[in-house]
């Protein structure tokens, strides 16, 4: 279920997390963590030096990369950084760990330090209609479930419309999650958490999963930010160059190939404690989940919480 982007078609070729490094005065980690690089040797730290000579260059995306060792939010730290001026589009910030990090309807994500991928990225996709921003947690599912299966061999699939999902045993589970937030005037902050170690034992639910339970090939998290980085630099490219379009750029197509959701029946429970219980047969133009429903109506659903079902 892993989504395929246009180079895999060439010959040869789905927690969430934020920070910035003021506003919840987290502690810079620069080149290592606490305690010396090598104090934990299941979970070294990240190289800050060589995260920045590997994605920050000219021409590209990623303006500056910054790794901080422990703060609340990234995404709320970046969102303040990028609403007082203080961050272009393409900064990074990476967290080692997180105290409040942030799900979607204020679902708290935590994780042991250095266990898993906590960053969020500023973009400023003005050249392209806000009408179709809404296509920016959905492309960086793509992004990452792309990236981390090449980089950590596991393969992922996305639930609609932000989890990250793996295999672990038999069992369909969460290892991620995306949350994308609006900074200021054309600004999107989005934030990534995925676990990458956690063990059995630290699961904060049964239901939860990682890349390593997951058998991953790699659980070197250097290579597997920089992986995740420029996949998402290369959709971002392309959403961009295509005006936002889903169907010219192929993330629509791409999507709907990773996606564990569709051809599924499904709960979504939407806002005022309304449920809708369908099969989810499409995503439309605007990135909804369209659900059949027993009636033989087709309903988008732009927005709610879906639960898997098991087949009757």
């Amino acid at each position: 279920m892993t989504p395929r982007d246009a180079a895999d078609n060439s010959p040869g070729n789905s927690g969430n997390s934020e920070n910035s490094g003021n506003s919840e005065n987290p502690e810079s980690s620069g080149e290592s963590s606490g305690g010396g690089r090598w104090s934990d040797l299941d979970r070294p730290p990240l190289n800050a030096t060589a995260l920045r000579r590997g994605l920050v260059r000219e021409g590209g995306l990623w303006s500056e990369v910054d790794v901080v060792q422990r703060t609340g939010s990234t995404n709320a730290d970046l969102v303040a950084r990028a609403e007082a001026g203080k961050a272009g589009e393409g900064a990074v910030l990476v967290a080692e760990e997180q105290t409040a990090g942030r799900g979607r309807l204020d679902r708290r994500w935590t994780a042991p330090a250095r266990s898993g991928l906590f960053f969020s990225v500023l973009l400023r996709p003005t050249d392209v209609p806000v009408a179709r921003w809404g296509w920016l947690p959905l492309l960086t599912g793509v992004a990452v479930a792309t990236g981390l299966a090449r980089a950590a061999g596991v393969d992922m699939a996305l639930k609609w419309p932000n989890d990250l999902l793996v295999t672990v045993g038999d069992e369909e589970r969460k290892a991620g999650g995306i949350l994308a937030e609006r900074a200021g005037d054309g600004g999107v902050v989005i934030g990534v958490g995925v676990n990458v170690t956690l063990r059995a034992d630290e699961l904060p639910v049964p239901q939860a999963g990682s890349l390593a339970l997951a058998g991953a090939v790699s659980t070197d998290r250097d290579p597997l930010l920089r992986g995740v980085l420029r996949s998402l630099e290369d959709w971002y490219g392309r959403w961009r160059a295509a005006g936002g379009d889903p169907v010219d750029s192929g993330l629509q197509e791409a999507y709907a190939a990773g996606c564990a959701t569709l051809g599924r029946r499904v709960r979504a429970e939407l806002p005022g404690e309304r449920s809708l219980v369908g099969e989810a047969v499409a995503l439309d133009g605007d990135g909804r989940l369209v659900l059949a429903t027993e009636d033989g109506v087709q309903e988008p659903v732009g927005a709610g919480d879906i639960v898997h079902l098991r087949p009757a």
